[in-house]
C-alpha cells in the first residue's frame, strides 16, 4: 500500500507539469520582436563595376634627332610643364649644319641679286632694241631660277634650325615625368623604339570599366543617357575606402566587344593630390536608374525557405506573424529592392526571428531610426 501511494503521488505531480508550463508561458506573454515599418521611397539604383585607373594624357618622349646625350635636365618622378627641357643631345653637328645652311642662303641671295640686275639690264637694252628677245628671256629665266634657289636655301636653313632646336628634348605635355631610360653618354636615334621617359597627366585621371551590353540596353530603354545617368560617380579603392572626390561618366565606347559582350565606359575623376595612380584597381558605384516608390527591405529581415526562395516574417495588424515570399530585384547597400511581396506599412521582423513561427502572437517593437 505504501508503494501504491507513492506511485499515485508521482503520477499526479507529473501530470501537473504541462499545466504549470502552459501557465508559465501564458504568464510570459507573447515574445517581443523588433520590426521595421516599410515606406516607399525613390531609389537610385547603382552598379558596382571593377576598373583600372589610367592617366588622362600620356606622352612617350623619344628623340627626333640622333646623337649622344650630354645632360638630363629633370628630376625623375617630378612634375614638368609643357616645353620644359628634359635631355640635351650633343648639338655640334647640328650647329655646323645650320652654319652651312646660313652660308648657302647668303650665296643664293647674292646670286638672285645678280640675276635681278642682269634681268633689269636686258629689259633696258631690249627697250632700246640693242639686245635680242632671247637674251632677255634667258636673263629672266636665270632670275627666276635664282629666286627658287633662295627659297630652297631658306627651307634648308629652317630644317637646320629645327634639328638644332630638337637637340634639346622638351616635354610635349604637362604632367609627371617618369624614370629615365637613358643616361648621359648614351647614343640615341631619331624615332627609336625605346622611350627616354614617359610623362603622365594625373589630374584628372580616367577610370575605364566594362558593363554588359544588355545592361546598357535596359538603361537606355528607361530613357536615360550616358551623360544624364553618370553625372555623379563614386569610387571605392582597393582597401575598401571610398575616394573623397566624386567623378562623372564622360564617354562610352560605341562598340561591343565580340568576345565578352561588354561596352567600355570611361569615367573621369579629379586627382589634385595625386592619390590615384595609373594601373590602380578600383570599384565604381555607377548610377543607372531611378525607381519611383521602391520598397526597401532590410537584408537582416530576409531569409530563405527550404526551396531557397527569399521570404520575410511580417507582423500583421492583429499582431500575428505572417510569412511573405519576396521577389527581390537587386541589392541596394544594406537593403533589398523588393518587386513584390511587401507593401507600404508592412512591419518586417529584423530581430527575434529564431523564436517566432507563422501564426504566433508577438509583441512588435519598432527599431529606432538611428539604427536603420
Amino acid at each position: 500500500m505504501r508503494y501504491s501511494a507513492i506511485t499515485l503521488l508521482t503520477f499526479v505531480a507529473l501530470a501537473a507539469l504541462p499545466m504549470q508550463g502552459a501557465q508559465a508561458q501564458q504568464q510570459q506573454g507573447a515574445p517581443a520582436v523588433t520590426v521595421v515599418t516599410l515606406t516607399p521611397q525613390d531609389v537610385t539604383l547603382t552598379a558596382k563595376l571593377p576598373g583600372r585607373v589610367a592617366a588622362s594624357r600620356v606622352a612617350e618622349v623619344r628623340p627626333q634627332v640622333s646623337g649622344i646625350i650630354t645632360e638630363r635636365l629633370y628630376e625623375e618622378g617630378t612634375a614638368v610643364e609643357k616645353g620644359d627641357p628634359l635631355f640635351v643631345i650633343d648639338a655640334a653637328s647640328y650647329e655646323a649644319q645650320k652654319a652651312a645652311a646660313d652660308a648657302a642662303l647668303a650665296q643664293a641671295r647674292a646670286t638672285l641679286k645678280s640675276a635681278e640686275q642682269e634681268s633689269a639690264r636686258q629689259e633696258e637694252l631690249r627697250s632700246r632694241a640693242v639686245s635680242s628677245q632671247q637674251a632677255l628671256d634667258d636673263a629672266v629665266a636665270q632670275r627666276d631660277i635664282a629666286a627658287a634657289a633662295v627659297k630652297v636655301a631658306e627651307a634648308n636653313l629652317l630644317s637646320a634650325d629645327i634639328d638644332l632646336e630638337r637637340a634639346t628634348i622638351r616635354a610635349p605635355i604637362a604632367g609627371i615625368a617618369g624614370l629615365s631610360q637613358a643616361t648621359e653618354g648614351a647614343l640615341v636615334t631619331s624615332g627609336q623604339a625605346t622611350a627616354l621617359t614617359v610623362i603622365r597627366n594625373l589630374d584628372p585621371v580616367y577610370v575605364d570599366v566594362t558593363q554588359a551590353a544588355a545592361e546598357i540596353l535596359r538603361w537606355r530603354r528607361s530613357g536615360s543617357s550616358v551623360e544624364e545617368a553618370g553625372q555623379v560617380v563614386t569610387l571605392r579603392l582597393a582597401d575598401g575606402e571610398t575616394y573623397e572626390h566624386e567623378g562623372r561618366l564622360s564617354a562610352a565606347e560605341p562598340h561591343v566587344d565580340e568576345e565578352t559582350g561588354t561596352i567600355l565606359l570611361r569615367l573621369q575623376f579629379p586627382n589634385p593630390d595625386g592619390f590615384l595612380l595609373p594601373g590602380m584597381y578600383v570599384q565604381v558605384d555607377l548610377p543607372q536608374a531611378t525607381v519611383q516608390g521602391a520598397i526597401l527591405a532590410p537584408q537582416e529581415g530576409v531569409t530563405r525557405d527550404r526551396r531557397g526562395r527569399p521570404v520575410a516574417m511580417v507582423v500583421n495588424a492583429e499582431g500575428k506573424v505572417e510569412t511573405r515570399e519576396l521577389d527581390i530585384q537587386r541589392d541596394q547597400g544594406a537593403f533589398w529592392v523588393v518587386g513584390s511581396g511587401l507593401s507600404d506599412g508592412d512591419r518586417v521582423i529584423v530581430e527575434g526571428l529564431q523564436k517566432v513561427s507563422p501564426g504566433m502572437d508577438v509583441t512588435a517593437e519598432e527599431r529606432p531610426a538611428a539604427s536603420n
